[in-house]
């Protein structure tokens, strides 16, 4: 982090609905349920393609007199229109809207209120829709802004609650946006934007961004008067077009992807005082059209395969900002790293609405040695389309390891409804292709009883597996918390590779209990590519810190890579107790890396590397035994805080003195704190003690190699029993 810083079966019910739909005749759907104070009102609809009708069917509520139905073209519609009324608990639409999704019902009996759409069935609660040819333009703004003040995401509590939510917006009819209207910059009140809060997910549902048109988005931080942004995490926006300002003032697992930025005042806010400061962030495949953002007052930031306007001025930034893939990035110096290409992308997946009115889910296709956004102002880019009915099980959080796992084995991919998930055993990813695809930071988490003590997600050493947009929590203590592939796994995958994108895995924060967790992720199999991790040990939480947290929140390792060809970018990893990023594998690339130790060691014997001849671990670790490796802009931040005042570090990055072994672009420097990183890579570059430290390369240099030593990997012991990893 920064200086601050279930139980349901697959139903025969389900199967049958879906048989229904694949052999285009009744589609129907899993229950819905709301409440009447303590008492569930159960919700229904069914839709028949043959006959465009939708019956609607609902458990009894209120004391007396019909129900009144009545419809609109979508849940916040302002052309709600009488239908009917009936005596009974079901009722058949005849004339239905001709769109099946735009067809949402409102049943009232005396004071009580119920809405059955489709939509709502298959997605949940938790996912809002908006569609502008019902609805005024400001009443998604006007409903994603009151979430944000009234269910606490926009405070320091937010951090820590369970609710997740995603707002998806349809297309745009012609001419129409959802641009409320307003003007300055995204922070200020006259802008109107949208401001998103913790857990929460922003989507387009067209095909490219262009299609649906948003004004002004604001993240607010909340911290120091709204200056600081180093808390400012847990929150997406992909696949829209943003027309006045993005604001998007954040830290870690915040991800912006897919982006139409016709204009932008500024990259961070203007809000609070002069001293704004945000601890990096993770842009990609975006288009800036109209001015070149600022991100000044970011620590470092990694932008990925965007275009901007002509020029190559700096945009901000203290220590480490890396531009890979870029069209007209910043010059190079010493905080700046452009690389011109990005070797091998598969962008992440993403839910839209078809030309047949369908949903569907786009999976890119594989990229080599690109420049600029994968998409173009009126093609979605090369790749795939599943039908979301047909290949996929949504998920929702009532929904357990029993469910996913069945669904997974069945042959379906897993999309994640927003949801707090909560697991008896991990998901196993068993099979070539498959796709976990969470929405509005989806969590899965180890929790509440203590059956799991192996892991959030196993990955079979599969081919083409993606898994996107998850968080891993853990309650209890366990081996992992995500594992790709078995021990020793040896397959070829780089026809293809395994993707894993917008991957959070948290230790601590949260629970009372001791845990412990050997490694927050395991990358075993070879040709594996991660864009975008946040790995955090937790540094601040609802519970006690300091030699508390040292001994209540126990992790190793942050990342091992034991697997061959494994390239990784925008990667961030945190407050580790040993080796934060441990590489064994051959041909690794990592562009990107971003670092703070442990706040809380307690003293120097306490955390001591390489037989306790070593003060402190390396942040990043690459083994003696590696003979190739490269990374490019690394950075790593002294914040020793809750200590005796005498913790050192003694490297940065350690790596062995080989030809093949090149790492670029590496800086360190303090925070806050006595304690200091004293030698940037093996024991050359200097110390944090007077002040920011530069390397521009190390290559079979001249520095001390470290020692040699055995590293105790997890074993294949730790496999679940009903787990059969591959050899």
């Amino acid at each position: 982090m920064n200086i601050l810083m279930s139980k349901k079966a697959i139903s025969l019910f389900t199967a049958f609905a879906f048989m229904l739909l694949l052999c285009s005749f009744t589609s129907s759907f899993s229950n819905n349920e709301k409440t009447e104070g303590n008492k569930k009102i159960e919700r229904k609809i069914v839709y028949s393609k043959k006959k465009h009708s939708i019956t609607l069917s609902w458990s009894t509520f209120g004391t007396s007199g019909n129900y009144i139905i009545s419809r609109g073209g979508s849940r916040l519609a302002s052309d709600f229109v009488s239908v009917g009324s009936t005596s009974k608990l079901t009722f058949t639409d005849n004339k239905p809207n001709a769109a099946k999704y735009e067809n949402y019902y409102k049943v009232t009996r005396n004071d009580v209120t119920i809405i059955i759409s489709l939509e709502n069935q298959i997605f949940g609660d938790n996912v809002y829709f908006y569609d502008r040819k019902h609805e005024k333009a400001e009443t998604a703004r006007n409903e994603i802004n009151a979430q944000f003040s009234s269910i606490g995401l926009g405070g320091a509590n937010g951090e820590w609650t369970t609710k997740r939510q995603a707002y998806y917006f349809k297309p745009n009819l012609k001419g129409q946006t959802y641009d409320v209207g307003g003007s300055g910059s995204a922070s200020s009140a006259i802008s109107n934007a949208i401001e998103l809060g913790f857990y929460s997910h922003i989507g387009g549902l067209g095909k490219v961004p262009s299609d649906v048109k948003l004004g002004a988005i604001f993240t607010r931080p909340h911290l120091s008067g709204g200056a600081n942004a180093t808390c400012t995490f847990w929150r997406s926006v992909e696949n829209v077009e943003v027309m006045r300002d993005f604001s998007w003032t954040v830290s870690q697992s915040t991800s912006a992807r897919r982006l139409l930025i016709e204009n932008t005042s500024k990259y961070i806010s203007d809000i609070g005082d002069t001293n704004f400061w945000g601890s990096g962030g993770f842009i990609a495949d975006a288009h800036y059209t109209t001015s070149r953002p600022n991100w000044g007052g970011q620590q470092q930031w990694y932008t990925r395969n965007a275009v901007f306007p002509s020029g190559s001025g700096g945009m901000g930034g203290s220590y480490n900002m890396v531009w890979q893939g870029c069209v007209n990035p910043p010059k190079a110096d010493n905080s700046n790293s452009p690389i011109s290409t990005t070797p091998i992308i598969r962008e992440k997946p993403f839910l839209f609405i078809d030309n047949d009115g369908e949903y569907k889910v786009f999976v890119p296709a594989w990229q080599k040695d690109r420049v600029g956004v994968s998409w173009s102002a009126t093609d979605i880019g090369k790749g795939e389309i599943q039908d979301l009915i047909a290949n996929w099980y949504v998920a929702k959080e009532e929904d357990t390891d029993v469910e996913i796992n069945a669904a997974l084995k069945a042959g379906k991919n897993i999309f994640f409804t927003p949801g707090h998930y909560t697991l008896n055993a991990p998901i196993q990813v068993n099979r070539k292709d498959a796709i976990l695809l969470g929405a509005g930071i989806a969590s899965v988490t180890l929790e509440p009883t203590e059956k799991n003590t192996w892991g959030c997600i196993y990955a079979d050493d599969k081919d083409g597996i993606i898994i996107a947009g998850l968080l891993m929590d853990s309650s209890n203590s366990t081996t992992y918390q995500v594992r790709i592939g078995n021990e020793g796994a040896n397959a070829d995958h780089s026809a293809d590779p395994i993707l894993l994108s917008d991957i959070t895995c948290r230790v601590g924060g949260v629970q009372l209990k001791n845990i412990q967790i050997q490694a927050s992720m395991h990358l075993n199999s070879n040709n594996v590519v991660g864009d975008h991790f946040w790995l955090w040990r937790a540094d601040h939480g609802s519970q006690k810190g300091g030699d508390a947290r040292w001994k209540r929140d126990r992790c190793k390792n942050g990342l091992i890579v034991a697997g061959n060809d494994v390239t990784l970018y925008a990667l961030f990893v945190e407050h580790y107790q040993e080796y934060e990023v441990l590489w064994l594998g051959e041909r690794g690339r990592t562009f990107f890396f971003q670092n703070e130790p442990p706040y809380d060691a307690p003293n120097q014997a306490s955390w001591s590397s390489q037989g306790g001849r070593v003060d402190g671990y390396a942040a990043f670790k690459v083994a003696n035994s590696v003979k190739e490796h490269h990374t490019i802009g690394m950075g790593s931040y002294a914040v020793f805080t809750g200590t005796d005042g005498n913790v050192n570090k003694k490297n940065g990055f350690e790596a062995p003195n080989n030809p093949n072994v090149k790492l670029e672009k590496m800086c360190i420097t303090r925070f806050a704190g006595s304690g200091n990183i004293q030698n940037v890579i093996n024991g050359t570059g200097g110390s944090t003690a007077t002040g920011v430290k530069r390397m521009a390369s190390y290559n079979n240099g001249e520095g001390v190699q470290p020692f040699d030593e055995e590293f105790t990997l997890p074993s294949k012991e730790s496999y679940p029993s009903y787990i059969s990893m591959e050899k």
